[in-house]
C-alpha cells in the first residue's frame, strides 16, 4: 500500500526524471542530424544550441531548434502543473532539471547547449511579463555594447528582478539560479 507521502515523493521523482529527459532532447543536435546528417557539436562553435544551428543550417534550422527547445519546456512545465497544481517550487525544480538536461544530456556525453532558450522559455511560462522587460533591456543594452550575446546576457538579469518586483519571490530566486547556470555555461564553453 502506497502512502500519501510516498506518492508525493514518487511524483517529485517523476517530474525530475521527466524534466531531465525532456531537457536532454537537444533540438540543435537532432535537427542537424536530420537535415545534414552531422553532429552540431562538431560544427561552428561546437555548441548544441539554436544560434549555432542557425549559423550552420540557416533560418529553418534555427526555427526548428527553437520550436523543439521551447516545446520541451512548455510540455514539462505543463505536466508539472498537472501533477502539482500551481506549485511554484515544483515548477522551479522542473525548470532546473530541464536546464540541466539541456546543458548536460547524458546520451550526448554531457555536452549539450548553453541553456538560453530553456531559460527564456521557462521565464515565459512562469513570469511572462519578464520577457517583455527583457526585450526592452536587450534593445537598450545592444545600443551600448553592440554585441547581441553580451547584451542578452546582461539583460537576463532583468528577469529575476522583474519577477521580484511583480511579487513572484520564489520565481525570482529560482530564475536567478537558472540565470547563473546559463552564465556559467557561457563562461566555461567560450
Amino acid at each position: 500500500m502506497i502512502h500519501l507521502g510516498e506518492c508525493i515523493i514518487l511524483k517529485i521523482m517523476l517530474i525530475i526524471v521527466l524534466s531531465y529527459c525532456l531537457g536532454s532532447i537537444t533540438g540543435a543536435y537532432y535537427i542537424t542530424k536530420w537535415m545534414i546528417g552531422k553532429d552540431i557539436r562538431q560544427l561552428g562553435s561546437g555548441n548544441a544550441g539554436a544560434r549555432n544551428a542557425g549559423r550552420q543550417l540557416g533560418k529553418k534550422g534555427f526555427m526548428y531548434t527553437l520550436l523543439i527547445d521551447i516545446a520541451k519546456v512548455m510540455i514539462a512545465l505543463y505536466l508539472t502543473t498537472v501533477f502539482f497544481s500551481q506549485n511554484d517550487i515544483m515548477l522551479l525544480i522542473s525548470a532546473f532539471f530541464l536546464l540541466i538536461g539541456h546543458n548536460w544530456p547524458m546520451h550526448l556525453g554531457f555536452k549539450g547547449g548553453k541553456g538560453v532558450v530553456v531559460f527564456l522559455a521557462s521565464t515565459l511560462f512562469l513570469v511572462p511579463l519578464a520577457m517583455a522587460v527583457l526585450g526592452i533591456c536587450v534593445g537598450f543594452s545592444f545600443l551600448f555594447v553592440r554585441n547581441f550575446t553580451i547584451a542578452g546576457l546582461i539583460s537576463m538579469a532583468s528577469i529575476p528582478i522583474t519577477a521580484w518586483i511583480l511579487g513572484e519571490y520564489d520565481f525570482a530566486k529560482g530564475l536567478f539560479i537558472l540565470m547563473i547556470v546559463v552564465i556559467i555555461s557561457h563562461i566555461k564553453r567560450k
